[in-house]
């Protein structure tokens, strides 16, 4: 498996990007449009749409796929674009559509479907020589990544840490990661402290946490599993007093709480009423399975009941989020799409 996921299809930080070869021909232009799906968004997301744009390349070399990295947040503003032809077709995310980014869709007339396509935990990580600290609770965390926090060593976090500079790293704002980890450990979206170094590459913040003995941060789990080898992985205490450990059997049975979710797609209805747009997702939720647990990209796939119930939405042109109803917070996808699972 390759160390650095993301950067097996392109190399490029700010927008990495899977060319699939263009049709040629008449006019270049126009046949560009036709051709080609624009997809942005997370970088947590970008592994599954870019496997699946290299997939899908075997079986139509003639369609143009690009995957831009901007965050969930970045990508929503291409996705939300105000000029109609430069908006992308679909933005990968790794959590729901806020209600201001809604209110925007709706102001602009952009109607969308929503479609979950995998699972995935954030996974908290050290330094490899921390040899004191196997879990944290939520409310260690909470203390450490709170607004105005003062912890700024380890002895400051537990009693019996020892003296060493607290050094953080986490996703950038406009990530998806860090929105949903600071509403889950904080309890309130955005509030977070500011003196942590932020990038929207998981691979910088692999490399950041790599190379400081007294670090502590948090990405994708994925991006942990490619780079074990020089990190090292805490369970996290929910309350309860059972530190539980993400894999990809706690990620998927929800017993790694509250630090597991789903991953998303959300694509613009009229972008979907393209052939090549249709086409490629289709093609997605066909194969998602094999997609998503592909060994470069190795997140929990949902159940073939869930891919099928969520499929569906996107052929009866169901628009909207499942999640911004306050009702549905704390409902399974299971319950959520109906699949009595």
């Amino acid at each position: 498996m390759s160390k650095h996921r993301v950067s097996h299809w392109a190399t490029t930080l700010s927008a990495l990007v899977v060319l699939i070869s263009a049709g040629c021909g008449g006019n270049q232009q126009q046949k560009q449009k036709q051709k080609a799906v624009r997809i942005d968004g997370s970088s947590t997301v970008a592994p599954i749409t870019m496997a699946a744009a290299e997939m899908y390349h075997e079986k139509q070399p003639r369609v143009q796929v690009t995957v831009g990295i901007s965050g969930s947040g970045g990508g929503f503003k291409k996705f939300l674009e105000g000029r109609a032809d430069l908006r992308t077709d679909i933005n990968d995310a790794s959590r729901p559509i806020k209600p201001s980014e809604l209110e925007l869709a709706k102001k602009l007339a952009v109607e969308f479907v929503e479609l979950p396509i995998a699972y995935d935990g954030i996974a908290v990580v050290v330094h490899p020589s921390n040899d004191f600290c196997a879990s944290l609770t939520t409310e260690e965390l909470r203390r450490i990544w709170e607004p105005g926090s003062q912890v700024n060593n380890w002895k400051d976090v537990r009693p019996g840490f020892p003296d060493l500079p607290l050094k953080l790293y986490a996703p950038g704002t406009d990530s998806g990661t860090f929105d949903y980890f600071v509403e889950a450990i904080t309890g309130k979206e955005k509030s977070c402290r500011s003196d942590f170094t932020p990038s929207e590459d998981d691979n910088v913040l692999v490399q950041g946490v790599a190379g400081d003995h007294g670090s502590l941060g948090y990405f994708g789990f994925s991006y942990y599993e490619s780079n074990q080898d020089k990190l090292k992985l805490l369970a996290i205490d929910n309350g309860n007093g059972q530190p539980v450990t993400p894999s990809l059997k706690t990620i998927a049975d929800g017993t790694y709480a509250p630090l597991s979710r789903p991953l998303f797609m959300y694509v613009n209805v009229e972008a979907g009423k393209r052939p090549e747009v249709r086409a490629f997702m289709e093609y997605i939720f066909t194969n998602a399975k094999s997609i998503v647990e592909h060994p470069r990209v190795n997140y929990v796939a949902l159940s073939d009941a869930l891919y099928t119930a969520i499929w569906k939405r996107f052929e009866s042109g169901t628009t909207g989020t499942l999640f911004n109803d306050p009702a549905n917070k704390n409902k399974s996808l299971a319950e959520l799409y109906g699949t009595g699972e």
